[in-house]
């Protein structure tokens, strides 16, 4: 297992590199520049190339092997990477990213979509039944330090760190993951599928998809089950900066701190599964867990508006704030993992040559899950103010413990 596993972790670690640079570093330097809320959560419309993976996943389920797709698509992220380190950084008083820095990040997400697919692929495919704990815990936890080492990480040593130098050794990286991809024995023994396995005609595709026993929960599940905690995850710390908190301490707080209490969570989340507990029994107690979390949250928020309330060193706040990142982030870690768990084993569900496109269905509700609330929250924040905004976060965080009463038995 451990020769499956290994290649598996570097390569997800690789693929959280994108989301780490764009939802955490790039929120708060445009943020610290200005820019309102509503211009800072609109940025995330970059990552629109993941809504469409649809478009591409039967390509990989039908043509060549996930391991050409995997190699050619991180040697293109490479050479995306290549350019931006000569074109230069975001300057203090412009309203925006750059049009070329943005269609190069449009760029960066529609390769690193479609190298999530083939690597999605592989894991469906490789993976026994009883490796799927395992497997996930690898999965989320390589993935979430790749984004934590480009987001927090960089937010801590960019003063130090150009622009130029910081994507170049992105581009370095790039091309190393994919010699990896490309020379991993475990990766080479995939075969493509065979012309007698069952390849759906486009108009039947989704048809097909939600055919599969399960998918319509899960379906239903991954969409709503993350809209509450990321809505209020993007927005938390943007408040806090508001508040007097300033940008090296967000790097640590809700870059590296909060990522590293996440990793925890998913690791605890993939030793649980792995001494054989059910996935949707942990969702369970785990989601109540973490919508008194978000209350916990809220009120903070509600007390950083009264008079003497303050998030200097030292203080009472400034502990609370931490704790209160810390904490939704760990048991965030833990649903994650858990949730991707009841992906696979849905996915595997279905037949072999329509696995990716089946697991990319359901990651892409999933992204569509986080990226909306994401994306419209500073709008909601600017336009219902804060407190209402946390108030509807609140009842989204409820709509997904009450889903699990509706859970199939297939998927227990």
């Amino acid at each position: 297992m451990h020769g499956k596993l290994l290649p598996l972790a570097g390569l997800y670690l690789v693929q959280g590199l994108p989301y780490g640079l764009q939802s955490s570093l790039l929120p708060i330097l445009l943020r610290a520049r200005g820019l309102s809320l509503t211009r800072v959560g609109l940025t995330k419309g970059l990552y629109a190339p993941w809504l469409l993976k649809l478009a591409w996943a039967p390509l990989v389920d039908r043509r060549g092997t996930p391991r050409v797709w995997l190699t050619f698509s991180t040697v293109c992220l490479g050479l995306v990477c290549g350019l931006l380190a000569v074109l230069p950084p975001p300057q203090a008083g412009q309203t925006g990213l750059p049009t070329t820095v943005m269609g190069l990040l449009l760029l960066l997400n529609l390769g690193a979509a479609v190298q999530d697919v083939a690597l999605d692929t592989l894991a469906v495919q490789l993976l026994e039944p009883k490796e799927l704990g395992p497997g996930n815990t690898v999965q989320v936890v390589a993935y979430k330090l790749g984004s934590a080492l480009a987001g927090g990480g960089l937010l801590v040593f960019f003063p130090t760190l150009s622009w130029p130098l910081l994507f170049l050794l992105l581009t370095a990286t790039y091309w190393l993951a994919a010699a990896l991809a490309w020379a991993a024995p475990a990766l080479g023994r995939l075969s493509r599928p065979q012309v007698s396995e069952h390849t759906p005609h486009t108009s039947y595709l989704l048809q097909d998809l939600l055919a599969v026993p399960g998918t319509l929960w899960t379906a239903g599940f991954v969409l709503t089950y993350k809209m509450g905690e990321q809505g209020a995850g993007s927005l938390f710390p943007l408040l806090l900066l508001d508040h007097g908190a300033s940008a090296s301490d967000l790097g640590l707080w809700s870059g590296l701190g909060a990522a590293t209490c996440s990793i925890a969570g998913s690791s605890l989340g993939g030793a649980l599964l792995a001494r054989h507990w059910q996935p949707l029994k942990l969702l369970r107690s785990v989601l109540q867990l973490r919508l008194g979390g978000l209350a916990c949250q809220t009120a903070l928020l509600l007390h950083l508006n009264t008079p003497g309330a303050s998030l200097d060193p030292g203080t009472v706040m400034r502990g609370a704030a931490l704790l209160s990142l810390c904490l939704q982030q760990f048991l965030g870690g833990v649903v994650t993992t858990a949730t991707f768990t009841v992906m696979m084993h849905c996915s595997q569900l279905a037949p072999r040559a329509l696995q990716a496109t089946h697991y990319s269905f359901l990651a892409t509700l999933e992204l569509l899950g986080k990226l909306l609330p994401g994306t419209l929250a500073g709008v909601l924040a600017d336009g219902l103010g804060p407190h209402l905004c946390f108030a509807a976060f609140l009842v989204l965080s409820a709509l997904p413990v009450l889903d699990l009463r509706l859970a199939p038995s297939n998927l227990t």
